[in-house]
């Protein structure tokens, strides 16, 4: 990992605030992230805000491995906390990130998960106005692991909350699932399949912003990452105080995720996404919505895959064999460190 001379890796005084930590910001960082408020490069980001109420999410993302099929740490790190903010019913402004760096990382390495973050800023519309970088020592940390907090404001059309759901409303779905979550554990553990598994990784709030300011009556949202659909759904149960009903055969799933999870003995409805959301709308603008993801988000899959009704906090899903399955939240870790 580390060379002979370093001119190639990260060090420990790329971490001490004096030459190398100016050279390491200088060459990597601040061309990359470049805009007006960074550049003041004082010790705190200062920024203009509208009247209203504000939103502010954060984050720590310690995927492993830190590159995988359509994605990486980078990009991770922004779609996430991005999606935080826009399922949240607020439009993301600014992002603050946090690097910790091990000893001997690959500059090469670091260079491309900082291009990256900047690609994916620039698709979100948000921009990096603060940060900070520090370096441990070898087996201290792995490889690299990187915080950011952002910053919106809340869409005056936004009205979002667990008390607006009731019985009758739709439960709607932006794309087929598990695709995250199984091609960073093919990755990691190197399985000699070629499923052509790709990570979903994205930012969300063009969709979730166009939601919310044509369909009143979006109640809910919430981004499907750590848990699965399935995990999110009981919370979202649970905390509304109604019981959520889907069928099977209207939830998308890509069919090579279907067929390695068969395999391997998972379940994709508790695998991690990182471009998948759920909303909660009225029964009378679910179609309405589910036609506007499909046309003009290009997401094919997008469709209604449930119903409210009264109850406790339930989940039951209608199997494909006609029977009913009752979904809880995921127990233990059987992927971890997938975001």
């Amino acid at each position: 990992m580390a060379s002979s001379t370093g001119n190639d890796v990260i060090l420990l005084a790329h971490g001490d605030g004096g030459l190398l930590t100016h050279r390491l910001l200088e060459k990597y960082f601040l061309p990359r992230f470049d805009n007006e408020l960074l550049h003041q490069l004082t010790d705190a980001a200062s920024f203009p805000v509208k009247p209203g109420h504000m939103a502010i999410t954060t984050d720590a993302f310690v995927v492993d491995p830190i590159f995988f099929p359509a994605g990486d740490i980078g990009k991770l790190a922004v779609c996430g906390t991005v999606n935080d903010l826009a399922v949240s019913g607020a439009k993301p402004l600014y992002l603050a990130a946090s690097f910790i760096i091990e000893e001997g990382f690959p500059l090469a390495s670091l260079e491309r998960i900082v291009a990256s973050i900047a690609k994916t800023c620039s698709e979100a519309g948000v921009a990096i106005v603060a940060g900070d970088t520090k370096v441990v020592g070898r087996g201290q940390a792995d490889k690299i692991y990187i915080t950011t907090t952002g910053i919106g404001y809340l869409l005056p059309e936004a009205r979002l909350g667990y008390r607006r759901i009731e019985p009758g409303d739709c439960i709607i779905i932006n794309g087929p699932l598990g695709n995250h979550g199984l091609s960073v554990l093919l990755e990691r553990e190197s399985f000699d399949m070629d499923a052509g598994i790709v990570s979903d990784c994205a930012p969300l709030n063009g969709m979730t912003e166009r939601l919310i300011r044509q369909f009143p009556s979006v109640k809910f949202m919430r981004d499907l990452t750590r848990g699965g659909f399935a995990t999110n759904a009981k919370e979202i149960a649970l905390q509304a105080a109604v019981d959520l009903r889907l069928d099977e055969k209207s939830i998308p799933i890509d069919d090579n995720v279907k067929g390695i999870t068969d395999i391997l003995g998972l379940d994709p409805l508790y695998l991690a996404n990182e471009g998948k959301f759920l909303a909660i709308i009225s029964k009378k603008e679910a179609g309405k919505a589910v036609d506007l993801l499909q046309n003009e988000f290009s997401c094919t899959k997008s469709c209604i895959i449930g119903t409210i009704d009264a109850g406790k906090g339930d989940v039951f899903l209608k199997t494909e064999l006609g029977g009913t399955r009752r979904l809880n939240m995921l127990t233990g870790a059987p992927l971890p460190r997938i975001c």
